[in-house]
């Protein structure tokens, strides 16, 4: 028994001919009493086993959104899936009844949420909080519960954790309340893990030191990784891809290393020119002027162009499709090439 409970379930392989999870064309809105606002629009992105994802955006581009509609846990009403597909491992979850659902939640993919303060029950210890889910989904005895919450403190690197397990959440700095999230989160060893701004309102050091135990988790557990953050600056040594999302879609996709070296989209461009850089000194920060659209009011054509350096007329006309680039790389915008050319130079 306690080596059943102590010992990670590996991670299977991706599915023969196909990705561990994908989203195909996934569109959401939220209907209100003021109008419906399209916050997802054709979003379609994948994840292999064993890789991470990092979802790139400004808040309300849909990037938290589509996780959680990867994950069933939406409030409907307002939102409503209007239509796509979301595949796990073949499957596809938008299909599956709520505890079919349930059965994926937690066991096969699991979610870290941003705020760890508000995500955890302040009355009950950490310990109680991360054994509760061994106990109700696994049946596993109190003690049992106990015991494996110790191991995944330790996991996470939370010092003492067999003296701290019985510590209430605000006993804990803001850092080590993020570990025992990921700790709740890792309990029934999840072969996808999404991270939704796993570092918000940490300081610099302690995000690092998240980044680092995310991406040591991943190697170690052999999890794949969807990592949801508006800050490029986290992503570079953690993610194998990039996926930018504005205004509800993916405007931008490649590998980390060929998007940091020259962005093919406007948006993503100017994302890494607003990255603040140690070799320049006495210049103010370069920014993106204007502001998202309001989701109920998308602007005709690229909804990018009232913010865009390269805007012409067609750009307010016509939606851009989406360009191949090469080597998996795309960009929703009508001068992909001529951004690409100038990010390169």
């Amino acid at each position: 028994m306690t080596d059943a409970v102590t010992q990670p379930t590996p991670a299977s392989a991706t599915p023969e001919g196909g990705h561990l999870l994908e989203v195909r064309d996934l569109h959401v809105e939220f209907r209100t009493q003021e109008g419906v606002a399209k916050v997802i629009r054709g979003v379609s992105y994948h994840l292999d086993a064993g890789e991470t994802l990092a979802v790139l955006g400004e808040s309300g581009s849909g990037k938290s959104v589509t996780a959680q509609a990867i994950m069933g846990i939406l409030d409907t009403p307002p939102a409503h899936i209007r239509s796509g597909q979301i595949l796990y491992q073949g499957r596809d979850l938008l299909t599956q009844s709520e505890e079919q659902r349930r059965q994926v939640r937690g066991k096969e993919i699991a979610m870290i949420f941003q705020d760890a303060l508000s995500a955890l029950n302040p009355v009950f210890p950490v310990g109680w909080q991360i054994g509760e889910t061994l106990r109700t989904r696994e049946g596993m005895s109190r003690a049992d519960a106990r015991r494996r919450a110790i191991e995944l403190m330790d996991l996470v690197k939370i010092p003492a954790a067999e003296r701290r397990i019985g510590d209430y959440p605000h006993q804990f700095s803001g850092g080590m309340r993020q570990r025992v999230m990921i700790a709740m989160a890792l309990a029934l060893n999840p072969k996808v893990l999404i991270a939704d701004e796993p570092t918000t309102a940490l300081d610099v050091t302690v995000q690092a030191q998240i980044m680092d135990l995310l991406a040591d988790l991943r190697q170690e557990l052999g999890m794949a990784m969807i990592l949801i953050t508006h800050d490029l600056g986290v992503v570079a040594g953690v993610a194998d891809r990039i996926a930018v999302m504005y205004a509800g879609r993916i405007v931008e996709h490649a590998d980390v290393q060929s998007l940091y070296r020259a962005p093919a989209h406007p948006y993503t461009k100017g994302l890494l020119e607003s990255i603040p850089r140690l070799d320049v000194k006495g210049q103010k920060l370069a920014t993106i002027k204007g502001l998202p659209p309001n989701l109920m009011r998308i602007p005709s054509g690229c909804p990018f162009h009232p913010r865009c350096p390269y805007v012409q007329q067609v750009c307010l006309d016509v939606v851009p499709n989406s360009l191949v680039l090469g080597d998996g790389r795309t960009s929703e915008c009508h001068f992909a090439q001529e951004v690409l050319d100038d990010s390169a130079r």
